[in-house]
């Protein structure tokens, strides 16, 4: 069981460093162990995988959230249009940002259990540059066969995609992977009394706005996930980013 300081990105104990990728990468012990295997196995089917990102602390995700809600980086539609937010109400602002990014201290990347992941090769001469955007996982991407792999295989190594598909939450991210077993433990500690005490934090912009509604945004953007494809909560196969 993670810690509070842990659990919403304040400290850092609970991951590590292993030499499978990037130093700056860091995820739980547990979680680089059933990566390392996902990895051996998508070797020896012949492609090459690697993670762009993992344990994220509270002030980088603090950072990217107050950048956007103040319009000093890109906020996007679900359809991903280009908003100005300064033409956007506070609610209508913190919406479209929590479609794409988490509210600081309410990340799944905080935990350690969650990462997100790329086929290197496409990238590997500096020309292209990944933007984690669904179209790079999409039929004709460069991530497209990694992807479809994964589709099939992330599961036999205790990983699911907890944003398959979009269902009114947060946008669909078919790079984003999640150690199951962890993950689920975690994200039952993220309670609405521990969400109320992280946003009682009135450096996080908007904080006001969230308190007031912490159980309707945690129903929508932290609660809505995609259910494993194989397990017995299965909620289906249908993955429009693969076979669109």
């Amino acid at each position: 069981m993670l810690s509070i300081a842990e659990l919403t990105g304040k400290a850092a104990t609970h991951v590590v460093n292993d030499p499978i990728t990037r130093a700056t990468v860091k995820l739980q012990p547990e979680v680089f162990a059933a990566y390392r295997a996902m990895h051996a196995a998508a070797t020896e089917a012949g492609l090459a995988l690697d993670i762009a990102s993992g344990f994220r602390d509270f002030e980088r995700q603090r950072s990217i959230w107050n950048r956007k809600f103040n319009g000093a980086a890109p906020l996007y539609s679900i359809t991903g249009e280009a908003l100005d937010a300064a033409r956007l109400s506070i609610g209508e602002r913190i919406e479209a940002m929590m479609t794409w990014s988490a509210v600081p201290g309410t990340s799944r990347h905080h935990w350690g259990t969650d990462l997100d992941v790329f086929d290197p090769r496409p990238f590997a001469d500096g020309k292209r540059q990944l933007e984690l955007v669904p179209a790079e996982y999409e039929r004709g991407g460069p991530c497209h066969e990694l992807a479809l792999w994964l589709y099939h295989h992330a599961e036999d190594f205790g990983f699911f995609f907890p944003y398959r598909q979009y269902r009114g939450g947060v946008a669909a991210e078919p790079w984003h992977l999640s150690y199951r077993a962890s993950a689920e433990q975690a994200h039952q500690q993220l309670s609405e009394e521990v969400l109320r005490q992280v946003l009682s934090d009135d450096s996080i912009a908007g904080h006001d706005y969230l308190l007031a509604r912490v159980s309707e945004l945690k129903e929508r953007f932290i609660d809505t996930l995609c259910a494993p494809l194989y397990g017995d909560d299965s909620d289906g196969g249908s993955n429009p980013w693969l076979f669109g």
